[in-house]
């Protein structure tokens, strides 16, 4: 995984991603994310603690607001879920991982932290913020 110390334009972001309730993260100095680019898209890779209680709603929110927030206001990034061959390695508490991907010339990853910092529950660390009727 890249060390966000490395990539220093995902540093706003990761700092946001790390308080969003269920996305995990470590003492390492990635933090337990992984983020590049090449000349088309930029990414950052994570883990969601799916044990956590309010993991699905950590997924939801997130693919709301990156996938297709509303039909007039559609954002470029892509919110999926990656995972290597579950038969090789194991099941989705040590090897599902999610990534935020978008194409490097139309959203920095400042202004994704930005517009997820507008869009979900506020503030984002407050568990009680998160709560749903279900």
């Amino acid at each position: 995984m890249a060390d966000p110390v490395k990539h220093p334009e995902f540093q706003k972001l990761i700092d946001y991603l790390i308080r969003v309730p269920s996305v995990h993260s470590n003492t390492t100095p990635s933090r337990g994310f992984g983020c590049g680019s090449n000349e088309h898209v930029w990414w950052v890779k994570f883990s969601i603690d799916i044990d956590h209680s309010f993991a699905w709603n950590a997924v939801q929110e997130l693919g709301h607001v990156l996938n297709y927030l509303s039909l007039t206001e559609k954002l470029p990034t892509a919110f999926m879920p990656v995972s290597p061959p579950p038969y090789a390695n194991g099941g989705p508490r040590d090897f599902l991982s999610w990534v935020i991907e978008c194409p490097v010339d139309t959203m920095t990853p400042n202004l994704v932290a930005e517009w997820l910092d507008g869009r979900l529950p506020r503030p984002v660390d407050d568990l009680s913020q998160w709560a749903l009727d279900d």
